[in-house]
């Protein structure tokens, strides 16, 4: 905590609407940041991939589920691991209640991963989750989307991630960084990516950082998220909540 002073509410009245200018125009230029990106320029997706889900193989087209849009996210889940990232769990804790305002509004959600679908299962019940979640086992998809690195990117030490190329994050031992890619479906089914985003750029998702950007402690981290855990592995837990999974 800072050493904050202790003010009357006309001293407190004057800070406050010096910061409310502030945000209006952290407001004002996301709305301009928003434009300029539904005004990106799209590419057209002419590979084929395939994904595992629980009803069976799907093509990328087949994801979009009857509707227009789809957005993905790269879930940190590689073959054989135990669990998936806590920093991507503690993001799509954040996914199933908006759902169906996003079905609604023509957006199907959908995290994918590497891991085998047995593997996303498992884990999925175990955390009670139930947003679409399909496998890339097998495929370029996450690859090519530069969310998965091989052998030869560890090797090298430098990763293309967030559209630079980039030395590897201090002490990545692992195969999956995250991000979020976005695609459309035209009337004839023509597929296109038309935008992503990786490190810290889908921190706008997770809604629990946004309302702790307003607590007195703010986010009370020392590195990026180093007080998450996965939700049934906080030791102060609710009992109740605790559980939910295995009800699931």
């Amino acid at each position: 905590m800072q050493n904050h002073p202790v003010v009357s509410g006309e001293e407190w009245l004057i800070a406050r609407r010096a910061l409310l200018a502030k945000e209006k125009e952290a407001t004002h230029l996301r709305d301009r940041v928003n434009a300029e990106r539904l005004a990106l320029p799209w590419v057209k997706v002419e590979k084929e991939y395939i994904f595992d889900t629980p009803t069976g193989k799907k093509s990328l087209s087949e994801l979009f589920e009857n509707r227009s849009q789809l957005m993905v996210y790269h879930f940190m889940f590689g073959p054989g691991w135990e669990a998936g990232c806590p920093g991507c769990s503690f993001l799509v804790d954040h996914l199933d209640g908006a759902l169906p305002h996003l079905n609604h509004h023509d957006v199907t959600l959908t995290a994918v991963s590497r891991a085998p679908l047995a593997e996303i299962e498992t884990y999925k019940k175990r955390m009670g989750w139930k947003f679409p979640w399909a496998s890339a086992f097998g495929s370029d998809f996450n690859y090519d989307y530069h969310v998965s690195f091989d052998n030869d990117d560890l090797t090298a030490g430098k990763l293309a991630y967030n559209f630079t190329e980039t030395p590897l994050p201090p002490g990545f031992t692992g195969t999956e960084l995250p991000g979020l890619s976005v695609f459309y479906k035209d009337e004839t089914g023509g597929l296109f990516h038309t935008y992503s985003t990786y490190a810290r750029g889908g921190e706008e998702l997770i809604g629990t950082l946004m309302i702790l950007d307003r607590a007195p402690k703010g986010r009370n981290e020392k590195t990026t998220m180093d007080f998450v855990r996965r939700h049934d592995e906080y030791e102060d837990m609710p009992k109740a909540y605790a559980c939910c999974a295995e009800k699931a």
